[in-house]
């Protein structure tokens, strides 16, 4: 054995060893647990419930009235991340981006699980268009069209379910 490997060195090198390794074994689980949670917290969508407030919103079409609970994105931050990761939303639920002001918008579903509608809306909270049963985790574009203030995104079928069509009225305060 060469002079600089004596027997306490060799102790010394196996137990820093077996804590490298415990230590390396500890990380990994609570990684995993860590992840766990947050894959849970999407499919069960309680992602929503625990990062932001549902606000009421209300869709006129017809004489028939649909209530719903949305998630309001109003930072960049949060229309960028929008329902990104999640792997479910209640049919009762959806999201809806305000953009501040009228504009072009363009929307894809980089990252997003779920299939989605997608209902552009004008400033006055009419319906400009519904995009129906967007393809998850596509980098595909999907464009307002013409200049408007808001999206609501529902789960796929949604518009389709509630009967809703273009002109009909979103109800929010943020629309006039």
């Amino acid at each position: 054995m060469p002079a600089f490997l004596t027997k306490g060195r060799l102790i010394i090198a196996g137990i820093v060893l077996a804590i490298l390794v415990v230590v390396a074994i500890s990380l990994t689980t609570n990684l995993h647990r860590m992840t766990d949670k947050w894959d849970e917290a999407g499919r069960t969508g309680k992602i929503a419930a625990q990062q932001v407030k549902l606000e009421r919103t209300e869709i006129v079409s017809g004489e028939r009235r649909h209530t719903l609970m949305v998630e309001v994105a109003r930072t960049e931050a949060d229309r960028s991340r929008g329902l990104m990761f999640r792997r479910f939303m209640p049919q009762d639920q959806g999201m809806l981006f305000d953009f501040e002001r009228d504009q072009m918008i363009t929307m894809w579903m980089k990252n997003t699980y779920i299939s989605l509608d997608m209902i552009f809306i004008f400033a006055d909270g009419r319906i400009h268009r519904i995009e129906s049963r967007t393809e998850p985790e596509s980098e595909k574009t999907i464009s307002s069209g013409v200049p408007v203030r808001a999206v609501l995104e529902l789960n796929a079928n949604a518009a389709s379910r509630l009967g809703l069509r273009v002109g009909d009225r979103i109800q929010h305060p943020m629309f006039k």
